[in-house]
């Protein structure tokens, strides 16, 4: 058995031989080690590969001033106007899954919250997360019912 260990070689074509730049004309990688002629390629630090390099000047995203600011800790939310809800029958319940089968809500987990935009004319018990002012007015006024669920947080366990 050991003798067939000693003999055990990688198959042709699986170990490649690294290239051997600048070791003269003989080797085809000699003088310029295959960088072509001068030039700021052609140097060791000559890297302008770099992603936003724009020849020299100034880069736009340097140009440009700072604007604005994005909450990376906002909740994701769904906003749900008072007339959307006129699309469901008298009497009937809006929660999150007939929100979400009409496409009103786009997602599952999203905050929802009804805003007052519109009018409502039918009597819904609404079941969202938040409700605005105008729209608690508004359900209320067409007899209905608006019902404030709890917002689930995610709670990440470590071990």
């Amino acid at each position: 058995m050991s003798d067939v260990l000693s003999r055990l070689s990688p198959p042709d074509g699986a170990r490649k031989v690294a290239k051997r730049f600048g070791r003269g004309i003989g080797s085809g990688l000699g003088k310029s080690s295959g960088r072509g002629q001068k030039g700021q390629k052609a140097r060791s630090t000559g890297n302008i590969g770099k992603r936003h390099f724009q020849g020299g000047q100034t880069p736009i995203q340097r140009r440009l001033p700072k604007r604005g600011f994005n909450n990376p800790f906002a909740a994701p939310s769904a906003e749900v106007n008072v007339c959307d809800l006129e699309r469901f029958a008298s009497g009937s319940v809006v929660d999150e899954a007939a929100l979400l089968a009409t496409r009103l809500v786009s997602k599952k987990g999203l905050i929802i919250k009804i805003l007052g935009e519109g009018e409502l004319t039918k009597s819904l018990t609404v079941h969202a997360h938040k409700f605005s002012a105008t729209a608690l007015t508004k359900i209320n006024g067409a007899s209905g019912k608006a019902v404030v669920v709890e917002v689930v947080k995610s709670v990440e366990v470590s071990a």
